[in-house]
């Protein structure tokens, strides 16, 4: 079922309530998702991206119960990522010769997945354009690394509006499509989640692209995103907010990650929140539990916060699996400007808190000296230390007794 954009332009992808997974398993949804298409009926047809293979034979009968897929002049593939491209094979099977217009890389990218079938490819860089009637047109503008090396935005003149592929998305299914008729609150849970988890690796390139963008002096009445709402109220909201996040972000936030054999790093761990609090009760305290924590919800909170403190006991002579796997994912984060402490008890060896702290200095925190290293079980002298290490990651004295 289509749904009314702009004039002659369409949303014509597909809301997926039942998604749960992302990217493998390395991003959990959960309120839904959609993988925006587009379509433009101007003096040219115009197919704007495609679906997720797995939805593909519906997609194309949806479309072709709206438009003769023949009169489709030409397709536009913004992003040649499964969940985007995934439907070209069903629909190029529909209409083969139509030209295809991507990057270089997007070429690589597709007939890397689905083969070299022959497809007319017309490869564009930033600032090509082509004609679509009525005075229209659309200009290509890549988007190197967001967060593909084959990313492109379209913009269509006229309409003002920006297909802006993966930048500006969130996984959240809105059936009503407009960011001005979608939950705020949750629209803005997802952004901000979406952000942490998949862009913020490449912030130094949204920090780039933002002005490059600007430098165009496009008007912008609409952003189309690939996932999620399209922003058609204040749609620059989005942007102001990507230029706020890819500038080393962070908030009076404080997060706590751990995991525990027999409760001791537990005790630390929550030592620590009560402690941050008392030093300092505006500064909101999030704890979680590793293996039972959403850790792209965790991960969001790390993204907001401007220190967290990490712990995990020894396991022969190593860290838990849980905490090396979270250590991993934060890696490829690439989370900048941010102070980190460790923690955790042990029985034998205790070799955990030293691993953490050259884990976390690895991956890019500021790893203040304080720790707490228990043996067997926190006692007084153990926990005595917690307000240094508190002290540390808000950069102020120990608060007096």
């Amino acid at each position: 079922m289509r749904k009314l954009v702009k004039n002659n332009v369409s949303w014509v992808g597909f809301l997926d309530w039942e998604i749960e997974n992302f990217h493998g398993y390395d991003y959990n949804i959960r309120r839904g998702s959609s993988q925006n298409a587009y379509l433009i009926e101007e003096e040219k047809t115009v197919l704007i991206d495609t679906v997720w293979t797995p939805h593909q034979n519906d997609f194309v009968k949806n479309l072709a119960s709206e438009i003769d897929l023949k009169k489709i002049d030409f397709v536009v593939a913004n992003h040649g990522e499964a969940d985007h491209s995934g439907s070209l094979p069903a629909l190029m099977a529909e209409i083969p010769g139509t030209p295809i217009y991507c990057t270089a890389n997007a070429v690589k990218s597709i007939e890397g997945q689905y083969g070299k079938r022959g497809w007319n490819f017309r490869v564009v860089k930033t600032g090509d354009s082509v004609d679509i009637g009525n005075g229209k047109k659309l200009i290509f503008i890549e988007m190197r690394m967001l967060h593909w090396p084959d990313s492109m935005a379209t913009y269509m003149t006229g309409d003002n509006i920006l297909f802006s592929m993966d930048a500006f998305g969130q996984h959240i299914a809105v059936s009503e499509l407009f960011n001005d008729l979608a939950d705020q609150s949750l629209l803005w849970q997802e952004a901000i989640k979406y952000y942490a988890n998949i862009l913020n690796p490449f912030s130094p390139m949204v920090a780039k692209k933002l002005p490059e963008l600007a430098a165009l002096e496009l008007p912008i009445d609409i952003i189309a995103p690939s996932h999620g709402v399209v922003w058609r109220d204040d749609p620059m909201q989005i942007v102001e907010k990507y230029a706020q996040w890819s500038a080393d972000y962070q908030e009076d936030r404080i997060t706590v990650v751990y995991d525990t054999m027999w409760e001791g790093t537990a005790q630390i761990a929550h030592a620590i929140a009560d402690e941050i609090t008392r030093q300092s009760p505006d500064t909101v305290v999030k704890v979680y539990k590793i293996p039972t924590s959403d850790k792209t919800e965790v991960m969001t909170d790390v993204f907001r916060s401007k220190a967290v403190a990490v712990g995990s006991p020894t396991a022969v002579n190593g860290i838990l699996s849980s905490v090396a796997g979270w250590l991993d994912y934060a890696r490829e984060l690439k989370f900048k400007g941010k102070k980190a402490a460790a923690f955790g008890c042990y029985g034998w060896s205790g070799e955990s808190v030293k691993i953490l702290q050259a884990r976390l200095a690895e991956i890019g925190f500021e790893v203040v000296e304080e720790n707490v290293r228990a043996n067997w079980k926190p006692g007084e002298a153990d926990l005595a230390l917690v307000p240094g290490l508190v002290a540390a990651l808000l950069g102020n004295k120990p608060a007096e007794e």
